[in-house]
């Protein structure tokens, strides 16, 4: 399929599920490079795929009770995020510990719910791999404010999340409130998350979170300019994906994570500091192989 012939279907207003469908990939894919720096910058990668599992109960309560399954799962993310933020004050036990002892209990808390609604096959496949045909109109309108939220708080707490990402006990030392950062920065991972599950799916939903941040992290020295190159990995990354799945009849999430993992790949080798093959050809002195084809330099003349 050509380009042209995908915007036309974009166009079509008996495909009206598409252009939703792109809609809701691009916000989450953007608000998710954006959240994910933070997450990469931390060594937070559990925390993404930890509230990821953690939504499932909510997303059962709320396809029991017929409800919104974006809002079902943004309660009970929230709910999970906070217990790990208060458990983790205990520094006996390490967070990775509790997101393990949460997540697990969440999920199989899901699966209960869940396994006594009838047909809950088929929801629990939609969940897990997501799905471009059933988004309704309230859950674009609710990606889109709920994504808005996540970026304002951004804009508005960028200063104290990069110091608590670099350094904590200097954060709690100038007297900034390091707890409470921790339950912002998790309610914005696990919102983060909800808002991209309906498109991607839940096993899939934490490549969006850190494959877009990890590549801008290799692209760039500079956090301002990586929050800027994660989300329009992120988003270009979906709208090539959804073309792609589109195109070749291919599931929408693994096509998407596939297409940023790509990109992750290229920056990996080619980045123009940090890529593998860029480095080689720098060589030892930085000069590469333009240095290595001068040849011998010729003899000083010594003075007499």
């Amino acid at each position: 399929m050509s380009i042209t012939d995908f915007v036309t279907d974009l166009l079509n207003p008996d495909l009206a599920f598409l252009p939703k469908a792109l809609a809701i990939a691009v916000m989450s894919s953007i608000v998710c490079g954006v959240v994910g720096c933070y997450v990469v910058l931390r060594g937070m990668a559990f925390i993404g795929d930890a509230v990821a599992h953690a939504v499932f109960p909510g997303v059962a309560v709320a396809f029991v009770l017929q409800g919104s399954l974006v809002l079902g799962g943004a309660v009970a993310g929230v709910a999970t995020a906070l217990l790990i933020a208060i458990f983790a004050q205990n520094r006996r036990v390490k967070e990775d510990s509790l997101i393990g002892v949460f997540l697990v209990a969440a999920f199989a808390l899901g699966i209960v719910i869940i396994s006594q609604a009838p047909g809950y096959a088929g929801s629990l496949q939609q969940f897990l791999f997501g799905s471009i045909t059933g988004i309704p109109d309230r859950d674009l309108y609710l990606v889109g404010g709920t994504g808005l939220v996540i970026l304002g708080l951004v804009l508005a707490l960028h200063k104290e999340f990069v110091a608590v990402c670099l350094d904590r006990e200097m954060s709690r030392a100038t007297g900034l409130p390091v707890f409470w950062l921790d339950i912002v920065l998790y309610v914005l991972v696990t919102l983060a998350v909800v808002i991209s599950l309906q498109t991607i799916g839940n096993i899939l939903v934490l490549a969006l979170l850190i494959t877009p941040a990890a590549a801008a992290r290799l692209l760039t020295d500079r956090l301002g300019v990586m929050m800027l190159l994660a989300p329009v990995i992120g988003g270009g990354s979906a709208t090539v994906g959804l073309y792609l799945s589109w195109s070749y009849d291919t599931p929408v999430g693994g096509t998407v994570v596939l297409v940023a993992t790509a990109v992750f790949l290229v920056a990996w080798l080619l980045a123009p500091r940090h890529g593998l093959l860029t480095r080689r050809w720098r060589g030892p002195g930085g000069q590469g192989s333009v240095a290595a084809t001068r040849g011998p330099e010729p003899p000083r003349r010594s003075r007499p």
